[in-house]
């Protein structure tokens, strides 16, 4: 009687790893949305959870089987074949489901890092449009334009690091099915925002380094033409002082 219901028991593990391979691991999943993901990541680590909760099952299966062997030969020997293979199975259907979850938590991260990385990204682009805005209708001061463009200028000093990161996570998704719709959407926007920002921010920084140039040299210019006609005064003054006849000194102080 022992043996039949150890039997019974047997036939009853095989049968739940069979129902539990169906439903875990046979089962195609579409992760369309981050909600589908995330259901998809908790229902793998309850099937871990439920699964490795069987091995006191399973240990007590074994140890009732190798008691009855000591008593029975004939009939342990019998079970302990089929236990081998329940055994196998068991350790075959652990290992896979161990392997998937592993699989969606690493999916699952990949998504959140995209995420964290695309909001690091936003949130610079948002300051570069900001700067960009702010070199719009400067005062015509050769500190306020300098000013600007060097703001601009450290901004746009900004790592590309990031940016390689979004790529290459969302490239490695995408080619996985995971939520290819909405990252692939995510991405579009991005990368258009990021260009267009991009060259307009540098249209300004160049456009900026020549009106400083132009302003430097008109600068430039005042002081020099400031310098000659301190000269000038300079000497009409020595010519008044000493009483010269105007006819007497050079053309340009006539």
């Amino acid at each position: 009687e022992k043996a039949v219901n150890l039997k019974k028991d047997l036939a009853e593990m095989q049968e739940w790893m069979t129902q539990a391979e169906e439903e875990y691991l046979e089962k195609d999943f579409e992760y369309k949305s981050p909600e589908e993901l995330e259901n998809a990541v908790e229902e793998m680590k309850r099937a871990k959870e439920d699964v490795l909760q069987k091995e006191v099952r399973v240990k007590i299966l074994k140890d009732n089987i190798k008691m009855l062997a000591a008593k029975v030969p004939s009939s342990g020997q019998n079970l302990a074949t089929e236990l081998n293979v329940v055994l196998e199975n068991y350790q075959l259907l652990c290992n896979r489901i161990r392997g998937k979850c592993h699989t969606l938590e690493e999916v699952w991260s990949c998504w959140i890092e995209l995420l964290q990385y695309l909001d690091l990204e936003t949130a610079w682009l948002n300051n570069l449009e900001e700067r960009v805005q702010m070199t719009e209708n400067l005062p015509d001061k050769l500190d306020t334009v300098n000013d600007a463009l060097e703001s601009l200028e450290s901004v746009l000093r900004h790592p590309a690091d990031n940016r390689t990161q979004i790529r290459e996570l969302g490239q490695t998704l995408i080619d996985g099915g995971i939520l290819d719709d909405i990252i692939s959407e995510k991405l579009e926007a991005f990368n258009a925002r990021y260009e267009e920002l991009s060259h307009l921010a540098v249209s300004r920084q160049i456009a900026l380094e020549q009106q400083l140039q132009t302003m430097r040299e008109t600068d430039h210019m005042l002081q020099v033409l400031q310098e000659n006609l301190v000269e000038l005064d300079r000497q009409l003054t020595s010519y008044l002082t000493d009483r010269i006849d105007a006819f007497q000194i050079p053309q340009e102080a006539q």
